[in-house]
């Protein structure tokens, strides 16, 4: 079975305490969190004391990876990957979510490969994620390094992210079948076909909202057995209120369940896990 988790980034810039919180009140099977600036993201103590205080274990941690946590764990990306490693290990999480480098980190893209399989081979699994090549006009420029997408690399684990896949032009679906086996973590979202005047924008859309065949490729995992995470990675910040933000997460966790569940299952009706 697979495990349906929250992901903080979802509930961002709200605190930390808010997305355990959404996530025990909506019936969520645990959290994932993105180390941000915010200091309880970074400590061990403060995540078991949240998720004791909620009874949400956290299913797994997001290395700060993004341009606004440069100086988060430090400005070396493998050195960020690392502490990211040992955060996991102290609160029970199975797995570390990371970005490739950007090309531009040449020394920790050199490295970057080497790196995941020490340090994956000692902690928790260290899932690689998915990225996109960066539309400079209407020419695409390389980014990330050593690839955008880890599938091409010699690598154990892979994280599935299907706004990203949007961004870079492929089927999410069509990744996980070239993946395999390798396809251990899921980012449930959804994103726009790209038309011929891309532009840079990491919508994050709930599950259905979008052209990538989200439900498909839920279901071609649950068919196969995958018994990874997939956790709810969708934008609430154009959401005015508390209950929109609660209702679009409520019909995220309704969506995987329904697409994850086996054939016979009863399927799981739309905000059925909100509460009043």
């Amino acid at each position: 079975m697979m495990t349906i988790g929250l992901g903080t980034a979802s509930v961002s810039p709200r605190p930390l305490a808010d997305a355990f919180r959404i996530a025990a009140e909506l019936g969520y099977d645990g959290v994932e969190v993105m180390v941000t600036a915010e200091g309880a993201s970074q400590h061990a103590a403060s995540l078991r004391a949240l998720s004791r205080r909620f009874g949400m274990p956290v299913l797994s941690i997001h290395a700060p990876v993004l341009v606004m946590t440069t100086h988060v764990f430090g400005f070396s990306p493998l050195g960020k990957l690392r502490r990211s490693v040992e955060l996991a290990d102290a609160v029970g999480a199975s797995t570390v979510v990371v970005h490739p480098p950007f090309r531009w980190q040449r020394r920790s893209a050199r490295q970057f490969v080497d790196a995941v399989h020490r340090l994956g081979g000692i902690g928790p699994t260290i899932a690689v994620e998915n990225m996109f090549p960066v539309a400079v006009g209407t020419v695409g420029v390389e980014a990330y390094a050593p690839s955008w997408n880890p599938g091409e690399l010699d690598l154990p684990a892979l994280t599935l992210d299907f706004s990203h896949a949007s961004l870079a032009g492929v089927s999410a679906l069509d990744l996980a079948a070239q993946w395999g086996p390798r396809l251990r973590h899921v980012h449930l979202c959804d994103g726009s076909e790209l038309g011929p005047n891309r532009r840079l924008v990491d919508e994050h859309l709930p599950p259905g909202a979008g052209a990538q065949p989200v439900a498909e490729t839920l279901r071609a995992l649950a068919a196969r057995g995958f018994t990874g995470h997939v956790i709810a990675e969708v934008g609430t910040h154009d959401c005015r209120t508390d209950r929109a933000r609660r209702d679009r997460l409520a019909d995220t966790l309704a969506f995987a369940r329904r697409h994850s569940a086996p054939r016979h299952s009863t399927p799981v009706p739309a905000r059925s896990a909100a509460v009043s």
